[in-house]
């Protein structure tokens, strides 16, 4: 399929669908899109090829897993050179207690999402690994006390 980049019209209607209905089945996609199955199914995996659909996962709920405490972590750099944004960006990547990270511009350099089962998992994260790692200068937490709004997906009209 060449749409040269842009998504049409139809394209848009699968990409809608998908984000709120990850698990549709195609025929069922097919259904809401107004194609027969077999050029949905192309269209899907056009739109996958070309980036605009990166995953499928489920939405868990951390606080019946046992994961109940979420911090956010404004974290500044002594060094903002771009090799010390890599070491920093591959030192968080291997770290699971970290969920989400940014690089950002403001007052700090990353902001990150931490989640662990209790506050003390993650004070010991902050305190330790964290805060000691290199080129860390400084770690700024606020605790998440409840989640407002969570909607991460792109905001399709």
């Amino acid at each position: 399929m060449d749409r040269q980049n842009k998504p049409d019209t139809i394209d848009w209607k699968i990409l809608k669908e998908l984000q709120g209905h990850g698990r549709l089945s195609n025929v069922d996609l097919a259904g809401r899109v107004g194609l027969s199955p077999p050029p949905t199914l192309r269209r899907v995996q056009a739109l996958e090829e070309e980036g605009y659909i990166t995953g499928y996962r489920a939405r868990l709920a951390a606080d019946k897993l046992g994961y109940a405490a979420q911090v956010i972590a404004m974290v500044g750099l002594k060094s903002q050179a771009e090799n010390e944004m890599r070491e920093f960006e591959r030192r968080v990547a291997g770290w699971p207690i970290v969920r989400e990270c940014y690089a950002v511009s403001g007052v700090a350099d990353f902001v990150l999402k931490c989640v662990g089962r209790d506050l003390q998992s993650i004070q010991s994260f902050l305190l330790g690994a964290l805060a000691k790692a290199p080129n860390v200068e400084s770690v700024k937490t606020s605790l998440i006390l409840h989640v407002a709004k969570d909607q991460p997906e792109v905001p399709l009209l």
